[in-house]
């Protein structure tokens, strides 16, 4: 079993930044892919970033180029999603997800690829 837990979210006004955290426990997590999804309220959950178990490969949804970044940090079991210039349409709850396979040199961006998730963490940007 793999445990995610989000932390990070808020508050913001429109151009303002906010940094995601997820804690991975449970297995070995640098050997997973990780990602970033999102669901706002009424819509289809939405994939915005993901980065490979080694961190050298990452993919974004077109929305977020230049403005977020995703990194991990596998010594401390940790996957970080930077947002800056943040917009309201960016309003939603985030999510972090694992990887079920190990080793995945390019992440997937579809949530069906993922088989752990975590509680989600609440991202509110005003205008």
């Amino acid at each position: 079993q793999v445990q995610l837990v989000e932390s990070g979210g808020g508050s913001v006004q429109a151009g303002g930044s906010l940094r995601l955290s997820c804690l991975a426990s449970g297995r070995t997590f640098s050997e997973s892919a990780m990602a970033w999804f999102r669901q706002a309220p009424g819509k289809e959950r939405e994939f915005v970033a993901a980065v490979a178990y080694s961190g050298r490969s990452t993919r974004y949804v077109d929305s977020v180029k230049g403005r977020f970044t995703i990194s991990r940090d596998n010594a401390k079991n940790m996957v970080y999603l930077q947002m800056n210039s943040l917009k309201p349409e960016d309003t939603a709850v985030y999510y972090c997800a694992a990887d079920q396979n190990y080793y995945r040199m390019i992440p997937l961006t579809s949530g069906e690829g993922y088989e752990y998730w975590g509680q989600g963490t609440q991202v509110t940007v005003s205008s």
